[in-house]
Parts: C-alpha cells; structure tokens; sequence
C-alpha cells in the first residue's frame, strides 16, 4: 500500500513540474513570437481579423488597426491584407470592417487587399497568400501580441519568412487569451493549422 501511494504520489508531481515546464515553454514562444519587430522591409503586412459587432470592430480588432495605421503612416511603400471573413453574428466581413477602418484615417484604397472568406488564423494566411504577388513570400503580421507565435509559426508552414508588429491586447480578456492560445499552440505543434 505504501509503494501505491509513493507511486502516486511521485506521478502526480511528475505531471505538476510537466504542466508548469509546458506552460513556461509556451509562454516563451509567444514572447520569441513577437520578434523581429518589423521594419518596413517587407513590401505586404497582413493584418489579421478579429470579432466584429455589427460593422464595428471589436477592442481587440481596433488595436491591430491602430498598429497598421501607424506602421502605413510611417511606411507608405508598404500594402495591406485585411484578412477576415463574415462569423454569423457579424454584419459584414471582417476584412470589410477594417478596410473601412483605414480608409476612414486615410489609407489609400490602392494599399488594400480584402480577404474576406477565412474563419481561421490558417485560414487567413493561407487565402491571403494567394492574394501575394507569386515572387513574394515573405511579409509583417500585424495581430495580437499573444497571437503573433502561433501565426508566424503557420506562416512558415506555408513557406513565408515574416517579421511581427504586436498589437496590445485588451486588459479585460489578457488571462483568458493566455490561456486560449496557449491550448491552440499546442494544437497547432501537432496538427500544423
């Protein structure tokens, strides 16, 4: 009986150091996610999509705007994918919403790629690299802090280099997005979407 317990014992605090290692590690990949900073080298940035209400981009969506336009203003040579399709509580796409976002804060039309049909961070890399020029694979994600690891981490699955510009994220949902995509990392390390 006491070896059982000793054995039990002994697993369970295996478990616990292997679920804090896990979640150490994980919390590092989306701090090295976030580097290099771009710097205006790529010529394409994708800005990826988040909720919409309405026609009205959400918090977390606004902040990945307000990181484009600031990255447009100081880097006019650069174009834009807005990549997001139309969820079923949405008005319009979430490419739509943001594109007019940006045009409202005066980014040219002509710097605008719509990808309107992805309901995935795969998704959204994987139909705006169709949108590329065939010569160019490589370009800026412009998303979420927590979200940059997970999506360069595809991108390059996809055969695109890419450097990160982090948006903030709302302080209302940081711990539940932490752990949100912590679980999707893992997903993504054994599936690849």
């Amino acid at each position: 009986m006491k070896k059982t317990k000793r054995l039990g014992i002994t697993i369970g605090i295996v478990v616990v150091l292997f679920s804090i290692g896990t979640w150490l590690l994980l919390g590092k990949w989306m701090t090295d996610g976030q580097k290099p900073v771009a710097n205006g080298s790529y010529e394409y940035a994708i800005v990826l999509g988040a909720k919409v209400n309405g026609e009205t981009p959400s918090l977390t969506l606004r902040y990945r705007l307000e990181e484009a336009l600031s990255y447009a203003e100081s880097h006019p040579n650069v174009k834009f994918i807005l990549s997001g399709g139309q969820g079923p509580d949405e008005d319009i796409a979430e490419g739509e919403a943001m594109r007019k976002f940006l045009v409202e804060r005066g980014v040219a039309e002509e710097r605008l790629l719509l990808e309107t049909e992805s309901t995935s961070t795969y998704e959204n890399l994987l139909y705006s690299k169709e949108l590329l020029p065939e010569d160019v694979d490589a370009l800026t994600i412009i998303t979420s802090d927590f979200h940059l690891a997970r999506a360069r981490m595809i991108a390059d699955s996809l055969g695109l280099e890419t450097d990160a510009l982090p948006a903030r994220t709302p302080e209302s949902v940081v711990a539940q997005q932490h752990i949100r995509e912590r679980l999707a990392l893992i997903k993504t390390v054994i599936i690849g979407k």
